[in-house]
C-alpha cells in the first residue's frame, strides 16, 4: 500500500511539473491581454497589483502547493479550477469586453479539456461562473463588451502564444506516449529471462516463414533445443543458476546465428530457431555449431556449470497443414535425439551426429 501511494505521488509530482510552465507562460500572456484593457479603462494601481498578484505570483504558488501536497495530482487539479475562477473574476473586471474575455475563456477551456475531459471543464466552469457572479455583486454589472483595435492587438499574444505552446506539450506529450506503446509492444513479445523472442512472437515469425516457403518455393530449418538434464542443475544449484544457465545459452544463439535468423525461448529450458532461406546441409553445421558451442561453454562461473543440449531439426513441407506441423515435426525429432542419449542433432528422427 506504501508503494502504491509512493507511486500515485510521483505521478502527481511528474504532473505538477508539467503544469508549471504552461501556467506560467500562459497567465503571463493573459496579462498582457487583461493589462490591455486595464490601461484603456484607465484602471487604478488596485486593478495592477492584483494582476501582477495574479499573473506573476500565482503560478509559483500554486506549484509550491502542489508539490508540498500529500495527493499533488488533486492539488494541482484544485489549482486548475482557480486558475478559471482568476479568469472570471478578470473577465467581469475587463467588463466583458468581447475579443479578450472570449480569448481569456477559449484558452481556459482547452487545458481543462486536455487534462481532464468535459466533466473537468463543467467544474473549472462553475468556479468561474461563481467568480463572475461574485465580481457582479461586489461592483455592479458593468457591460462594455466593444473591443479597439488597440484592445486586439494586446490579446493577439495569448491567442497565438498559448496554443502554440499547448500544441507543443501535447506534442511532446504524444512522443513519449508512442514511445512507450513501442516499449510496452516489444515488452509484450519478449521474454523477460532469456531476452529471447517469447514463444507466441517466435511462432508468429515460423508462420510468416512458411506462408513465404509456401507461395515463393523457399527453403527454410526449424530447430528444437533442450538443454540436458536441467532439472537436475535446478535441483542441485538452485532455480537463480539455472535461470543464468538459461540466459548464458539464449547468449550464445544470440551471439552465434545470422541476423535473419530468429531465435526464441519456447518454453522452460526449451528453445526455438528460425533458419530461414537455409538449406539441408547448412542448417544442419548450424545445428551442430550451436549444439558444440554449449557443451564447450562454461554457462555458469560461480559454481563452473556446464551443460549439453539436445537439437531436433525439421525442413519446411508443403504437405504440413500449418506452420504447428512443422514446429511439432522438430519438436518430435529433439525427443527422439533425447532419447538417444542427448547432446546429439537429430534431423526428422534419422542421427545426424552424436557426441
Amino acid at each position: 500500500m506504501e508503494e502504491r501511494r509512493e507511486g500515485r505521488r510521483g505521478q502527481g509530482l511528474r504532473f505538477t511539473r508539467r503544469m508549471y510552465a504552461p501556467r506560467a507562460a500562459g497567465l503571463a500572456l493573459g496579462a498582457v491581454c487583461i493589462g490591455g484593457v486595464l490601461f484603456e479603462n484607465g484602471a487604478g494601481p488596485a486593478a495592477w497589483l492584483a494582476l501582477a498578484l495574479s499573473a506573476l505570483v500565482w503560478p509559483h504558488v500554486a506549484y509550491r502547493l502542489a508539490r508540498r501536497a500529500e495527493d499533488p495530482y488533486r492539488a494541482e487539479l484544485r489549482n486548475l479550477t482557480v486558475d478559471s475562477a482568476l479568469g472570471g473574476l478578470w473577465i467581469a473586471a475587463m467588463q466583458f469586453n468581447l475579443l479578450p474575455s472570449v480569448v481569456i475563456f477559449v484558452m481556459l477551456c482547452m487545458d481543462k479539456i486536455a487534462v481532464g475531459g468535459m466533466r473537468f471543464l463543467a467544474r473549472c466552469l462553475a468556479a468561474q461562473a461563481f467568480a463572475i457572479a461574485a465580481m457582479i455583486a461586489a461592483f455592479g454589472l458593468q457591460f462594455e463588451p466593444h473591443t479597439t483595435m488597440a484592445e486586439i492587438g494586446w490579446s493577439l499574444p495569448l491567442l497565438v502564444g498559448y496554443p502554440f505552446a499547448v500544441g507543443m506539450a501535447t506534442y511532446r506529450l504524444a512522443v513519449r506516449v508512442r514511445q512507450q506503446n513501442r516499449m510496452l509492444q516489444e515488452l509484450s513479445r519478449t521474454d523477460s529471462l532469456s531476452g529471447l523472442p517469447n514463444r507466441g512472437h517466435w511462432e508468429e515469425a515460423v508462420a510468416v516463414a512458411a506462408t513465404r516457403c509456401r507461395d515463393a518455393g523457399r527453403e527454410a530449418a526449424l530447430m528444437m533445443i533442450d538443454i540436458d538434464y536441467f532439472k537436475a542443475i535446478n535441483d542441485r544449484y538452485g532455480h537463480p543458476v539455472g535461470d543464468e544457465v538459461i540466459r548464458a545459452v539464449a547468449t550464445i544463439l544470440r551471439d552465434g546465428l545470422r541476423g535473419e535468423d530468429v531465435a526464441g525461448r519456447y518454453g522452460g529450458e526449451e528453445f526455438g530457431v528460425l533458419l530461414p532461406d537455409t538449406q539441408a546441409a547448412g542448417a544442419e553445421a548450424a545445428a551442430e555449431r550451436v549444439r558444440q558451442r554449449i557443451e564447450w561453454s562454461l554457462l555458469q562461473r560461480e559454481h563452473g556449470v556446464r551443460a549439453t543440449v539436445s537439437i531436433g531439426l525439421a525442413f519446411f513441407s508443403g504437405a504440413d497443414a500449418s506452420h504447428t506441423e512443422w514446429i511439432a515435426r522438430a519438436d518430435h525429432a529433439l525427443y527422439l535425439a533425447k532419447k538417444a542419449g542427448r547432446n546429439r542433432v537429430m534431423r526428422d528422427g534419422a542421427v545426424e551426429s552424436a557426441s
